[in-house]
């Protein structure tokens, strides 16, 4: 099972979602960067269930623990291992899973792949997986804030519940407009009808899906490695990674089909001794290399599989029967997408700025 991600900053995760934890393994980490259990916990508590009444209630703190790597404050270049025990599990809310396939989890696939599976809460196919994802990015910006890039950011957005599309303007938005309401946006106008629609969806026991807008604000010119290492197609691969992500585009995206050439291309210009562009239509990444401009990028996200109503499915045994589902689970998954986003987008701009310094001496 391919668990590991990343060529220089190499990270594996492990773990099942009702197992005694979960966790990451990190190589490739630089020596003496600063880091503490506090730069790690900051991200996993906006990861977190239980965390505002429109996610899961899972009760659990997710508090991290640092096993290696690590001694007196900073990195030792050897690999940092992190822990994050389950506290709040209950299998025995998926008794009924045992021998009966969720509607579009992977249950059956997992099974049909493996001979075998962990029915309880959906074991490695859980998003309790990416809490090592987003642990290991807590590293990576370290990384990146010490050797690469001081200013850079790195905010994402609820962009849209189902049709509520949110106003928000990627060169500006700030991560504290986002943080400051528990959908996760950055346009005030439809944080309450955006909560409104997914408590709507809980109450009926159904689930929502959405689009998660992230911009990556000054990210150094050159990091990228054409052909098949393109930056985009390495944030692609990452981003559909995640759970329940079905669709990723950058810049202008599907929407740029719409367009003649002349329209689409992003004219050049000096500013100072710097070359920009006054357009951003290819999202800060042309030929697959970053070009100083923002990256911005989307994806989308589908409801939540697991829904509290009855649904037609098989067994295990192959007989057709009827499923309803049990558990806790989240009516609509973008609000604690939105640090997952953030963390792989973290990852994969540490791993290539490290392949750039290795490659050509600069990021």
């Amino acid at each position: 099972m391919s668990s590991s991600s990343g060529n220089l900053f190499r990270i594996s995760t492990w773990g099942e979602s009702h197992g005694g934890g979960v966790g990451v393994v990190i190589d490739g980490c630089p020596p003496q960067i600063d880091l503490c259990v506090g730069d790690i916990q900051t991200d996993l508590d906006r990861r977190k269930p239980g965390q505002s009444e429109i996610v899961t209630p899972r009760d659990e703190a997710d508090q991290c623990e640092i096993l290696s790597g690590v001694f007196e404050g900073k990195t030792l270049g050897t690999p940092i291992a992190i822990l994050v025990r389950n506290k709040d599990a209950r299998p025995e809310a998926y008794e009924e899973m045992k021998d009966k396939f969720r509607p579009s989890h992977a249950d059956y696939t997992y099974e049909a792949k493996y001979g075998i599976r962990n029915w309880q809460g959906g074991g490695r196919a859980s998003a309790r997986e990416t809490i090592g994802r987003v642990a290991a990015a807590a590293v990576a910006k370290k990384v990146l804030l010490s050797h690469f890039a001081p200013d850079l950011e790195i905010i994402a957005w609820v962009k849209s519940v189902r049709d509520i599309v949110a106003d928000v303007d990627p060169d500006t938005v700030k991560f504290s407009e986002i943080e400051s309401n528990i959908v996760r946006t950055g346009d005030p106008a439809t944080v309450d009808k955006m909560i409104d629609l997914i408590k709507e969806m809980r109450s009926e026991g159904n689930s929502v899906g959405g689009v998660v807008e992230c911009v990556l604000r000054q990210v150094p010119v050159g990091l990228g490695e054409p052909v098949f290492d393109k930056l985009e197609a390495d944030l692609g691969k990452a981003m559909l990674s995640l759970p329940a992500c079905k669709g990723f585009e950058v810049g202008s995206g599907f929407s740029g089909t719409q367009l003649t050439g002349k329209e689409h291309n992003d004219p050049f210009y000096m500013e100072g001794d710097r070359v920009r562009t006054r357009s951003n239509r290819s999202g800060g990444i042309q030929g697959g290399i970053s070009n100083g401009e923002n990256i911005v990028f989307r994806l989308a996200f589908k409801p939540t599989a697991t829904i509290m109503s009855a649904q037609e499915t098989v067994s295990s045994g192959g007989e057709d029967t009827e499923l309803t589902g049990r558990g806790r689970h989240d009516p609509c998954v973008l609000p604690r997408a939105v640090p997952m986003v953030e963390a792989m987008a973290a990852l994969v701009l540490c791993d290539h700025a490290l392949r750039q310094r290795a490659q050509n001496g600069q990021a």
